[in-house]
């Protein structure tokens, strides 16, 4: 794995970042995101990445604004903060708006209807590569990955099957994650302790 080596040169640099990776993000930025700023960019590692992957998804607001937020704090404070959250919105948002008045005006198309729905594939492919790709820290993760994949499964019966409220999954499941990891850290350190 390679280790985060690099830092954005400037605001500029974190604002020009996300907006090529916002520009990339055809049905979801998350996979583009892995790629510019852990493979190519090496802002981050792939722990590092996960670890505010996960946070964002907590969060209030899009994973990805969130995402875009902490990466820019990490390196400038508030001012990468928000140089970040201007690169991943603003192109998008204008791009948006164009594409809004075009969908009203060729809606009936057969062609753009299809052509959307084979997006929307392309974009499920990636999340589920991007999830794979992000599987390996799991390993090390204090849960195992036995647990976290029992997490993941867990996940996916309750709002996907269930279809239990989200809030609720992810203070139940997340908290017991979290509780199962802390106990688990705690007993590690009372062994070394005792083995010390």
């Amino acid at each position: 794995m390679l280790d985060a080596t690099a830092r954005p040169a400037s605001c500029f640099a974190l604002f020009a970042a996300f907006t090529r990776l916002a520009l990339q993000g055809f049905g979801g930025v998350l996979p583009v995101a892995q790629r510019e700023l852990v493979d190519r960019l090496h802002w981050l590692t792939r722990a590092q990445f996960l670890e505010m992957l996960a946070l964002s998804q907590v969060l209030p607001g899009p994973n990805v604004v969130n995402l875009s937020l902490m990466v820019g704090q990490r390196f400038f404070g508030h001012r990468g903060a928000f140089a970040a959250m201007a690169g991943m919105l603003a192109a998008p948002s204008l791009l948006v708006l164009v594409l809004a008045v075009l969908a009203v005006r060729w809606q009936g198309v057969a062609e753009v209807a299809g052509a959307l729905r084979g997006m929307g594939i392309v974009a499920a492919g990636l999340v589920v590569a991007t999830a794979l790709k992000l599987a390996a820290p799991l390993a090390r993760s204090p849960l195992t990955l036995a647990g976290a994949a029992a997490v993941v499964a867990a996940t996916f019966v309750a709002i996907g099957l269930l279809r239990w409220p989200l809030v609720a999954v992810v203070l139940g499941l997340g908290l017991g994650a979290w509780a199962a990891a802390a106990w688990r850290l705690h007993a590690a350190a009372r062994r070394e302790r005792g083995g010390g």
